[in-house]
């Protein structure tokens, strides 16, 4: 039966949360928290400043702590019950994980964990944190001896879960953008990979300015708001 499922692919960045109350750095303004991403996300910060970016973070991880999932993260969940839902998301939080989502690339990292500095892909050496441990005390070594760091993709790093999600991608029968738009590369390379067949929707409150040559449906609303138009008229 799961074979002759429909697969949808989401793909989700700042406006998806940003009804939780917790957006990312890409959202607006090249600030994160109102902090330039230079101090916080970024190599060169963790050297020149390294308790200032693990205090960020902790200040971070406890207030994603306290977010909740919204209507539209539940949405996309609750479609696993006719279609294959595999979300590829530019968002740090595991806001679609705790809505119920079970296949979910995360493009930029996950803020919930920690990870070595110096072989940060190493599942080995990366840890994730809970509610009680979430508070990481400055200069903390990993597990194989380095500095822990977030397990975040940094400005200047690559992205290597961008190979699987456009595998992902490419198996698609619908794709669905939300509260992202087609600027952010490499993610907006994504729209490449979408099959011919597939159909296309960019869910947005924004004017999105749409360089794809391919026939795209906008849904000109919030994720919430945006999702239930999309199940309701179209899915």
């Amino acid at each position: 039966m799961c074979s002759e499922m429909k697969t949808i692919v989401f793909l989700t960045g700042a406006g998806m949360s940003v009804e939780s109350g917790f957006s990312t750095f890409r959202g607006q303004n090249g600030l994160w928290e109102n902090e330039p991403v230079e101090k916080v996300a970024t190599h060169e910060a963790i050297e020149t400043d390294p308790v200032f970016v693990n205090n960020f973070y902790n200040r971070l991880r406890k207030k994603l702590f306290q977010a909740e999932p919204n209507t539209g993260h539940r949405l996309i969940s609750e479609l696993e019950k006719q279609y294959r839902v595999v979300v590829v998301t530019q968002n740090v939080d595991d806001l679609h994980e705790r809505a119920g989502s079970s296949e979910v690339i995360h493009l930029h990292g996950e803020l919930k964990k920690v990870c070595s500095s110096v072989a940060p892909y190493d599942p080995t050496y990366r840890e994730t944190l809970t509610e009680e441990t979430c508070e990481v005390r400055p200069g903390a070594k990993a597990k194989d001896g380095s500095i822990m760091r977030p397990f975040i993709v940094f400005f200047g790093e690559s992205v290597p879960m961008i190979e699987q999600a456009a595998a992902e991608v490419e198996k698609a029968d619908i794709f669905v953008i939300v509260g992202t738009s087609l600027n952010v590369y490499p993610a907006a390379g994504l729209i490449r990979y979408v099959p011919d067949t597939a159909q296309i929707f960019l869910i947005d409150p924004n004017e999105v300015m749409k360089k794809s040559k391919r026939e795209i449906e906008i849904i000109q609303k919030g994720a919430s708001e945006g999702i239930t138009e999309l199940i309701n008229k179209w899915l």
